[in-house]
């Protein structure tokens, strides 16, 4: 979950991914986001094997509890992703209302794996070190404290990508080019109202976007430059 869903949510936020389509880019935050529910559902079924196989009592530390709430949520998480924003049934004003909770839901849900990660180093430390203890500080301590480090300067560089607006995937005045005659892309719906305007509105949405297109274009090449 820590390496997949991080993959997942900055796939968007990659300068050099800007040129591809945005369906493009959906299926593959969608594909990243079910590799990683698979590999937790199995993930969770060898802990529960384990666990029968050795006596050990099932849930009832605070790593299992916020470990199988991530997961449940997470589920949820991709379930609505699919039928909302992959799927083309759910109406634009509906996607609207929901990205932002979508955004926020999985920005919440990544934070929750890093911290049930960090209980879990912690609490299969205290169970196995015995002689050395792990108040002792052996150097398998060591080793796992600082992997632990690691995990929340991670976690925190991804959050720091996903929320800053200079790291956000630009309009789609660029896949234009790309887009079939007649299609409108998503987002845009309010563009699609006026093509029964004037030759004169006309004229001036194809100088905004082409003003637009070439401030993307800057923006896709400072982009490449900040992650060089």
């Amino acid at each position: 979950l820590v390496s997949v869903l991080s993959s997942a949510i900055i796939v968007y936020r990659l300068p050099w991914t800007w040129k591809c389509s945005k369906l493009l880019m959906k299926f593959i935050h969608a594909g990243l986001n079910t590799i990683a529910m698979i590999l937790a559902i199995v993930s969770m079924v060898a802990v529960f094997e384990f666990h029968n196989a050795k006596n050990i009592p099932n849930m009832y530390s605070l790593h299992s509890w916020i470990g199988l709430t991530a997961v449940i949520f997470y589920s949820l998480q991709l379930f609505l992703g699919f039928a909302v924003f992959l799927l083309p049934f759910a109406p634009v004003p509906l996607r609207a209302a929901l990205m932002p909770i979508h955004v926020y839901s999985g920005l919440t849900i990544f934070a929750t794996v890093i911290a049930t990660a960090l209980m879990g180093i912690t609490e299969k430390l205290i169970f196995s070190l015995k002689n050395p203890a792990y108040s002792a500080f052996p150097p398998e301590a060591t080793f796992v404290n600082c992997l632990g480090l690691l995990l929340v300067i991670f976690g925190a560089l991804i959050l720091w990508m996903a929320s800053r607006s200079h790291w956000k995937r630009p309009p789609e005045e660029n896949a234009k080019v790309l887009r079939p005659i007649g299609e409108t892309p998503e987002g845009t719906e309010a563009e699609s109202t006026m093509t029964d305007g004037s030759n004169a509105d006309k004229s001036d949405l194809r100088i905004n976007s082409e003003a637009a297109r070439k401030q993307n274009l800057k923006l896709d090449e400072a982009g490449q430059r900040s992650t060089m």
